[in-house]
């Protein structure tokens, strides 16, 4: 929905495609009355949905999946169906709509077991979820149709993206939201593991610019290629929740004395991440303003008001 804002506002026709699976029609009614802006329900698994989706379109967007580790981890094939069946789906008929660019999330999964930080775009390891090997997969398959068929393909592997509108409902809810909505009940959030492990949490906004410079990029250098969009500094979870602690406790003093609860480790979970932007800076003009402080002093008020 971030994205749709971003590309309207640039005066863009936009088309946008969703099940509403992991989402809310809510996030985009502010934009239904626009002239340059429709909404079409579909699946990324109907091969007949993704034909309509890209009729006519110069440039196409993907950021559908199924997210979340533990929800591969606990269901390989769904998300198997929506994050490598979906995407080729996505990526064919693109091919065959004659589409210019095709732009895509990939994610920080696919570094996998690699120890390496920075994590740079070459070095990646094995995977540790069927998310990751999805990830990992859909990058394979776009570098492949870049060269193959000529069609523009730019990734983007998102680092730990939070912001407004992020649902904190569900059991695979991301942590942020997730955690923010424990505060707000006056509940202890729940650290998997010791919450010295290490994220570079990259706010919304941040994300949507390296979406739109990748949208309308035509450097022949960025086809076929991937790039990490983060805001390149690394946090643990514990610095993490004393931060979203301090940000609640000032609209509510209470706050900060809930402490939180460790449980056990998840399998799938990478230790540490961080990420080299200089390859996103370099060819992209990547340049992310918004760091993980002030996007919580931006997403934190959103969430009181409609979550609190």
């Amino acid at each position: 929905s971030h994205v749709c804002d971003a590309l309207v506002a640039r005066g863009a026709v936009v088309r946008c495609m969703d099940n509403l699976a992991t989402s809310k029609r809510s996030n985009i009614q502010h934009l239904e009355h626009l002239p340059n802006f429709k909404f079409v329900p579909g699946d990324i698994r109907s091969e007949a949905d993704c034909k309509v989706a890209v009729e006519g379109a110069n440039v196409v967007v993907h950021l559908a999946a199924l997210g979340s580790v533990p929800r591969s981890i606990a269901d390989p094939l769904a998300s198997h169906a929506t994050n490598l069946t979906g995407f080729l789906n996505m990526l064919e008929s693109a091919r065959q709509a004659g589409v210019h660019q095709f732009v895509y999330a990939s994610s920080s999964s696919v570094y996998g077991d690699s120890k390496a930080l920075p994590k740079r775009e070459q070095n990646i390891g094995l995977p540790l979820s069927p998310y990751a090997v999805t990830k990992a997969g859909d990058e394979t398959y776009a570098t492949l149709y870049s060269r193959l068929h000529g069609l523009s393909t730019i990734g983007l592997r998102f680092f730990n993206v939070f912001g407004e509108r992020q649902d904190p409902e569900g059991p695979y809810a991301a942590a942020i939201p997730k955690f923010i909505s424990s505060f707000l009940g006056h509940k202890s959030p729940q650290i998997h593991g010791d919450g010295l492990q290490s994220r570079d949490f990259t706010y919304v906004a941040n994300a949507v610019q390296a979406v739109v410079l990748a949208a309308y990029s035509n450097d022949p250098n960025c086809h076929g290629e991937v790039f990490n969009v983060a805001f390149g500094a690394r946090t643990s979870l514990l610095e993490l929740v004393g931060a979203l602690r301090n940000e609640l406790a000032v609209i509510d003093p209470s706050i900060g004395e809930v402490g939180v609860e460790h449980v056990a480790e998840r399998s799938g979970d990478i230790r540490d991440s961080l990420a080299d932007i200089s390859k996103a800076k370099a060819l992209l003009g990547y340049a992310p303003e918004v760091d993980l402080q002030a996007g919580l002093a931006k997403a934190v008020p959103w969430y009181v008001k409609n979550w609190g």
